[in-house]
């Protein structure tokens, strides 16, 4: 028995490729929360100093740095980063494959 809680996860999602999606969905959302957090923190920032900077109210950087908000946009994350002097960095890769090895 394994005690990681991804390779949990994993074994219960299975083959559904709707829980995939719902997952795969939720763990960019804390992704993209965390990344957020961290760098206000590494800037030694208040949400409200974010907020400030960004030209927004303190409740948004609350809500973006909230794992369960699922609205971030990427302009918004565009405005954080040229805030905090740094930018935002995208990449595409492949999907998982459906295979199975065997």
């Amino acid at each position: 028995m394994t005690k990681d809680a991804l390779k949990i996860i994993d074994r219960m999602i299975g083959d559904d490729a709707e829980l995939r999606r719902m997952n795969d969905q939720e763990t960019i959302n804390a992704e993209v929360a965390s990344m957020i957090d961290h760098a206000r923190t590494r800037a030694g920032l208040t949400q409200k100093q974010l907020a400030d900077l960004v030209g927004t109210k303190q409740p948004v950087i609350a809500s973006l740095e909230d794992a369960d908000y699922d609205g971030h946009s990427l302009s918004m994350l565009t405005r954080i980063a040229a805030a905090l002097n740094a930018r935002v960095e995208l990449r595409l890769v492949p999907a998982r494959s459906k295979l199975k090895t065997a």
